[in-house]
């Protein structure tokens, strides 16, 4: 389990569009990691939609967000499209 405050591992996943992603790509930036149980769901969609209407606030600062879960990259895409 990682601590508050702490360094995340590196690790590669891929987005909805099935790009992969390592964590040490985003070196020197401001990382927002969140993690949410399922695609589609109210409370996840609630969090990825409050994430994206501050997307261009977060950039301006130099942040960048990822969100993880275990759904499939076919499951990432139907989110995207739906919301």
């Amino acid at each position: 389990m990682l601590e508050a405050g702490k360094k995340a591992p590196d690790f590669e996943l891929p987005d909805q569009n099935g790009v992969m992603h390592k964590l040490s790509d985003y070196a020197g930036k401001k990382v927002i990691l969140y993690f949410y149980p399922k695609d589609n769901t109210p409370g996840c969609t609630r969090q990825a939609c409050a994430f994206a209407a501050s997307n261009a606030e977060l950039e301006e600062a130099g942040a960048v967000v990822i969100g993880i879960s275990k759904d499939s990259v076919a499951s990432h895409q139907k989110f995207v499209q739906k919301q």
